[in-house]
């Protein structure tokens, strides 16, 4: 039996995510409102500014299954975009998305302190 090549271009797949009318306030406030999730979205927004990184460089001092929690949420508010490529996965802030749903949103996150006591020491760069 013939073996399938791997094609290397194989774009990520995009995991599922609201449309812009379908982002709702009080379900992205509530996304917003764990420090955590905060933080997160803050170290993307800021941090790498608004670019694509995968989710172990955020830094956040807590489980892999609880970042995961976490980052399901922020995707599933809409403020995060997750592509899964093989066992990686990568986020990116949907920047223009959000500001065109909740015009200044982003700017109280991006001026919001991060506590040290959520980050590990070693912050990846």
């Amino acid at each position: 039996m013939p073996v399938a090549p791997v094609d290397s271009a194989v774009t990520p797949e995009r995991l599922p995510q609201p449309t812009v009318a379908e982002m709702d306030l009080p379900v992205v406030l509530d996304a917003l409102s764990d420090p955590i999730r905060l933080t997160i979205l803050h170290r993307y927004l800021v941090d790498a500014a608004g670019g694509v990184r995968s989710c172990g460089w955020v830094g956040v001092d807590r489980p892999k299954s609880t970042l995961t929690h976490h980052f399901r949420v922020l995707r599933e508010a809409g403020l995060l975009e997750q592509h899964q490529e093989g066992l990686t996965r990568s986020s990116r802030v949907r920047v223009e998305d959000v500001q065109q749903r909740f015009p200044g949103l982003l700017d109280l996150v991006a001026a919001w302190q991060v506590p040290a006591s959520v980050m590990r020491t070693e912050v990846p760069a």
